[in-house]
């Protein structure tokens, strides 16, 4: 069945894969399956939303600050799109479209400077990793993958062994690749497996009940892992994610003590391991699977996999540009470990293959791989891949304008001086945890990489001013940078789940909350620990 779908079908008549393919992740209430309860309470969130936002913005426009204007004007714009964004009366690329808009209109600085910052790396990443995804679902490499997984020796027992096995997978691979090039790896081997699990859910499913397979609990535990996964596991390297290079670089130049690749192991390994534990106890019970026991799956794995035959060309096309792209992806890391991150060589290296430019790379050889040269047929057809989930392009585009005006305003900066400075931190546990904190709350409105570029430069001389050696402090905060789980700009990991359709905003909202708390005191009693055993601070 073509996802674009002409037959009229609703999500319940779908499969996963086909509505995926389809790219519409944001939807009226009108074209979702809801509950009577649920549907009142969509309702009303998103009634409140359409008139909560400008109102918010204009009180706070009209509230005497001591904020400079165009830091206040800022400022009451961010609480709007904010509000939008958590409510959803418009869909969320729009609310984000919204806020831009009012930036300018404001006043807060010319357009071209808050546009700028759209032609990030890290959109294009998106797209050229979308279009690769688009390919993997269409040809059936996604469901290769999701029965490889599957039919791995216990894994296919069990919801809950299946969800766990993938987040670890997705740990491992994070620490060496980044987060973002990690999950829009496999993101199509999620979708895969999602679709045979919800399969099985569907003919559990008694007859004439609503059944959508883009609203299951075992989805969202699924996707979250997936990006939560990634988050976690990039903490285990340097080079696992940016905000680890920009805090490491900052506290050496402040405190004069190198922290090695194994050193930097060393102190990250327990946090990494207990906030993958509770990484799956917070996202098993707060989404418990509607599938516990998965009978019979090693049997339906075996007989699919036997029917799927020999890989096709197309299969095979899609399979050499998405090898190409995540050989090019690790190889930076890989010239870290031999020559170190600080070397000319990854320097080099690490310029030249920027993750966009890759990406973009990557999905342009879909163009040029034929499937049937006499007849000019290639992998991808443009018509096929422009049905990638642009809107999720869009809203983090608009979410990494709004981290660069945090920066460039220096409203981030005036906000933490001024928090730090009115609660009189003196000690070195109060300034710990007030930087993961702020570096947390920070991540929520922006990337975890403006969040350390912001956070880690605040920490360190209000450590320092109160006699404090700031190590632990400014450590603290580069992790907990990475720690923005509630909302889909605050991560390009959070973003590309959420655009699969299978994570409601609600439920990234709640999840992300219950992990942020539980991340920020694993930081606060396992990194001094660590930070002290291994002689730092």
């Amino acid at each position: 069945m073509d996802p674009a779908d002409e037959s009229g079908k609703k999500p319940a008549e779908q499969s996963v894969t086909s509505v995926l393919l389809s790219g519409s992740t944001y939807k009226s209430l009108g074209e979702q399956v809801l509950s009577p309860a649920e549907e009142r309470f969509e309702r009303a969130r998103r009634t409140t939303g359409l008139f909560l936002a400008p109102a918010l913005t204009i009180l706070f426009l009209l509230l005497p600050t001591q904020l400079e204007p165009a830091q206040h004007k800022l400022a009451a714009v961010l609480l709007g799109v904010i509000v939008l964004w958590v409510c959803e009366p418009v869909p969320i690329p729009v609310g984000g479209l919204l806020g831009v808009a009012a930036v300018v209109i404001l006043g807060v600085m010319p357009p071209d400077d808050v546009l700028e910052p759209f032609g990030s790396s890290t959109v294009f990443t998106f797209i050229g990793a979308f279009i690769l995804a688009q390919a993997m679902l269409r040809h059936g490499v996604a469901r290769r993958f999701a029965f490889t997984i599957l039919s791995l020796p216990g894994v296919g027992k069990s919801a809950w062994r299946v969800i766990i096995a993938f987040g670890a997978i997705t740990c491992v691979l994070s620490a060496v690749v980044s987060n973002t090039a990690t999950v829009a790896m496999l993101l199509p081997t999620a979708v895969g497996i999602l679709a045979v699990i919800a399969e099985l859910v569907r003919q559990q499913t008694p007859e004439g009940k609503p059944f959508d397979p883009l609203r299951l609990r075992v989805g969202v535990a699924l996707m979250l892992m997936l990006a939560y996964g990634a988050s976690v596991g990039g903490l285990l390297t340097p080079i696992g994610s940016p905000p680890n290079l920009i805090g490491r670089g900052l506290i050496e130049e402040a405190t004069g003590q190198r922290i090695s690749f194994l050193q930097w192991m060393a102190m990250a390994a327990p946090v990494c391991l207990l906030m993958f534990v509770v990484l799956a106890v917070v996202l098993l019970l707060l989404n418990r699977p509607e599938i516990h026991k998965l009978t019979g799956v090693e049997e339906y794995v075996a007989a699919e996999r036997a029917k799927l035959g020999p890989l096709s060309r197309a299969e095979k096309n899609t399979l050499i540009a998405f090898g190409i792209t995540v050989a090019l992806w690790v190889t930076p890391g890989f010239v870290a470990l031999i020559a170190g991150n600080d070397s000319a060589a990854y320097d080099a290296v690490s310029d030249r293959l920027d993750e966009g430019i890759v990406a973009v790379l990557g999905a342009a050889l879909l163009f040029l791989l034929p499937t049937d040269w006499s007849q000019r047929r290639f992998t991808l057809t443009w018509t096929e891949a422009s049905r990638i989930d642009w809107g999720t392009v869009v809203l983090f585009g608009t979410g990494i304008i709004f981290g660069s005006l945090l920066a460039d305003t220096e409203l981030a900066k005036t906000i933490g001086e001024g928090t730090a400075g009115s609660l009189g931190l003196t000690s070195g546990v109060a300034i710990t945890i007030f930087a993961i904190v702020l570096a947390i709350l920070v991540s929520e409105t922006t990337s975890n990489t403006a969040a350390a570029s912001v956070v880690v430069p605040i920490v360190i001389p209000v450590a320092l001013a109160a006699g404090t050696n700031p190590f632990v402090p400014a450590l603290a905060a580069t992790f907990a940078a990475s720690f923005g789980f509630m909302l889909p700009v605050s991560t390009p990991q959070n973003a590309v789940v959420y655009g699969s359709g299978a994570v409601p905003i609600t439920k990234m909202i709640r999840s992300g909350a219950v992990f942020d708390v539980a991340g920020a005191i694993a930081i606060a009693l396992v990194l001094p620990l660590m930070v002290a055993a291994l002689g730092f601070g």
